[in-house]
C-alpha cells in the first residue's frame, strides 16, 4: 500500500519524534506528502489555594495570548527542523500547527486532508500514569476512521 497523505503529529520530543523512521520506511511516500502537525492545547492558569484571590484577578488575559503565541512560534521553529530533515531524503512535508485538544484535533486534521494513515508514536504509559495523564494515541484509535500506525517509545530506547 501506498500513502499519498501521512499525518505525523509531533510534539517537540524525542519520544514523538520515534515514529519518523517509520515514516520514512513506507513505500511510496517519496511520492506522497506528510503533515507534520503539532497541537497547542491550550493551558488554564490553575492557581494554587494559597494563591491570593488579587493576585489571580490581576493575571492579565494577555500573559495567555503571550504564552499562546510563545508556543506557536517554538512549534513553528520545530517543524521547520523536521521538515528540512525530511526534504533532504526526498520526503515532502507540510507543517501545521492547531490549536485544542490534541485528540481532537488530530483526527480533525485527518479527515479534513483525507488523510491515509495517522501515523503517531505513544509514550507507553500504562496504569495511573495513563488514567492521569490519558492518552492521545488511544483516543484518536478510538476517535478516527483514519488507519493508525501506532509505535510505542520508551525512555530506554
Amino acid at each position: 500500500m501506498y500513502y499519498k497523505k501521512i499525518v505525523v503529529p509531533l510534539d517537540s520530543s524525542e519520544r514523538a519524534e520515534k515514529i519518523l523512521p517509520h515514516v520514512e520506511a513506507l513505500g511510496g511516500i517519496k511520492t506522497g506528502k506528510v503533515i507534520l502537525l503539532h497541537v497547542i492545547e491550550p493551558t488554564t492558569f490553575a492557581p494554587s489555594p494559597a494563591t491570593p484571590a488579587r493576585q489571580i484577578a490581576a493575571m492579565p488575559p494577555q500573559a495567555y495570548m503571550d504564552q499562546i503565541e510563545a508556543m506557536r512560534t517554538s512549534a513553528e521553529e520545530y517543524l521547520a527542523k523536521i521538515q528540512t530533515i525530511l526534504k533532504a531524503k526526498g520526503i515532502e512535508a507540510e507543517t501545521l500547527i492547531e490549536t485544542g485538544p490534541a485528540a481532537e484535533r488530530i483526527v480533525h486534521v485527518a479527515e479534513e486532508r483525507e488523510a491515509d494513515l495517522i501515523a503517531i508514536a505513544s509514550h507507553g504509559r500504562t496504569g495511573l500514569a495513563r488514567v492521569f495523564f490519558g492518552s492521545v494515541a488511544a483516543a484518536v484509535l478510538h476517535r478516527s476512521e483514519t488507519p493508525l500506525l501506532l509505535v510505542r517509545s520508551r525512555d530506554d530506547e
